[in-house]
């Protein structure tokens, strides 16, 4: 199956001079833990409640804070017409739960969760492996090693 039959198309989306308040109530708003970061038409970062709670409030940042400055600009994505077994695949390995995706002309067009993998898939064989590479210890999205490193 693609990608883009089990994404989640309607993304909503911050821009890096938003407050890290307002991606906050977006997120409220919405009921999700992470969005996309996105100048002009172009995906430029990630921002989670966990930058928000560690990055910002937790390294002292106030909620005027701009979200360029605790947003990760690492950003791992796929392409729609990529197959979600090879994403899923990729997932576990980057030890994440959630992908942007973008059209080949890297324009962002949804967002792929493991749970719409799951939705999709019959056996649950693929979203069972990637969730386990996901839940061993460490990896590039370790915060505590970032902060660990800065002797924190």
């Amino acid at each position: 199956m693609r990608v883009s039959e089990a994404m989640t198309r309607d993304v909503c989306v911050a821009r890096p001079d938003h407050t890290i308040e307002e991606a906050a109530r977006m997120m409220l708003a919405i009921d999700v833990g992470l969005l996309p970061v996105g100048d002009d038409d172009r995906l430029v970062g990630m921002i989670t409640d966990r930058d928000i709670a560690v990055r910002g409030i937790g390294a002292g940042k106030g909620p005027a804070t701009e979200v360029s400055e605790v947003m990760s600009g690492d950003v791992k994505y796929c392409f729609a017409d990529e197959d979600t077994a090879h994403v899923a695949r990729n997932m576990g390995e980057l030890q994440v739960r959630r992908l942007p995706v973008v059209d080949r002309d890297k324009r962002l067009v949804g967002i792929l969760s493991l749970a719409d993998v799951a939705s999709q898939e019959s056996d649950g064989r693929r979203v069972g492996n990637a969730l386990r590479e996901i839940a061993q210890p460490g990896g590039s999205h370790n915060q505590g090693e970032e902060e660990r490193g800065r002797g924190l």
